[in-house]
């Protein structure tokens, strides 16, 4: 027997029977619906949450997997950083100051890139925007500093072109092809005051004599153009200018042999004539001369190769004593 329900009625202040209607039903139907949704909708998070599908671990274990190589990117950006400082610090302290140049500004490595509207299109990520922010920025960062080290790379490539050019071009070299300083370095009269053999009076001599038998090669001393070719009777003779620019010429004189003319380009190492003993001239040898900005100097500074310390300053020594010039 069904259980009867009763409602009482406060018109006829008696309990009826009560009557369910549509929207009763209606009611009571949506809420069972409703129960059996939620309940299905927990049951479905309880189930992937504690019991994921195969595509799920696949899933997962690719976003762990992506976690640890972007970990591993993130670290090796910071590396690069590491290694591009070091190669900057490099490239003041060594490289610029090998080649007399100042450092770059330490601001122009710091600087930002762009603005922060750069990274708008990352902001939208609420979870992992701010970390690819960073991340960007890094990557930036680093994109902006290897351009300027490339640039500051090529002005350096520039730079150390044009000095090599200089160092090739700048007298360094002994005039005398013949090694004939080892043999015999009394045979030496250097730069400075000296007793002239003619007029016998103390003059400023201004080279080193180099004497050798006459025949010897002489060369070039440093890359140039051949700017003046003299013959003549009495003091340097015959005689060869180069301009090796840079403010430098050097001399060569009492030649008995010409082998260039003017405009003649002569590269270090280049035979441009024989010693002789032409000119106000006592003995076979050639005088030397070395010029910067137009005045003479000391050329024995010029004079280093195939030279160790000891018969460089054996050379020096020899130089600076006062004796007699061979004109």
């Amino acid at each position: 027997m069904s259980k009867q329900k009763y409602v009482y009625n406060t018109h006829s202040l008696q309990f009826e029977r009560f009557k369910p209607n549509f929207k009763h039903y209606f009611v009571r139907s949506m809420g069972y619906v409703c129960a059996i949704v939620f309940t299905s909708l927990v049951l479905v998070v309880v189930f992937e949450t504690y019991f994921p599908s195969q595509k799920q671990q696949s899933m997962a274990r690719e976003l762990d997997q992506m976690k640890y190589h972007y970990m591993m990117l993130t670290d090796q950006v910071d590396m690069m950083n590491k290694d591009l400082e070091s190669v900057q610090d490099k490239d003041a302290s060594v490289y610029r100051f090998i080649l007399g140049i100042d450092p770059l500004d330490e601001s122009m490595w710091e600087a930002g890139v762009g603005g922060t509207e750069r990274y708008q299109n990352l902001v939208k990520y609420s979870n992992t925007g701010e970390l690819l922010i960073q991340t960007q920025q890094k990557v930036d960062q680093l994109d902006r500093r290897i351009q300027i080290q490339m640039a500051s790379l090529d002005s350096l490539e520039s730079q150390a072109s044009c000095r090599e050019e200089m160092m090739a071009a700048i007298p360094s070299i002994k005039p005398v092809r013949l090694d004939y300083l080892k043999r015999n370095i009394n045979a030496l009269s250097g730069f400075g005051l000296r007793l002239h053999p003619v007029h016998k009076v103390k003059k400023l001599h201004q080279g080193i004599d180099f004497t050798a038998p006459v025949g010897t090669d002489i060369q070039a001393t440093g890359n140039g153009v051949v700017t003046s070719v003299r013959r003549s009777r009495i003091g340097y003779g015959k005689h060869v200018v180069i301009d090796h620019g840079y403010n430098y010429e050097s001399l060569y004189a009492h030649m008995s042999k010409i082998d260039v003319k003017v405009g003649d380009v002569v590269t270090k190492g280049q035979r441009i004539g024989e010693v002789g003993n032409t000119g106000t001239s006592t003995a076979p040898h050639l005088h030397y001369e070395v010029r910067k900005k137009g005045s003479p100097v000391d050329p024995i500074i010029y004079c280093m190769d195939d030279l160790s310390p000891e018969e460089y300053q054996l050379l020096v020594d020899r130089a600076s004593f006062e004796n007699q010039s061979f004109e």
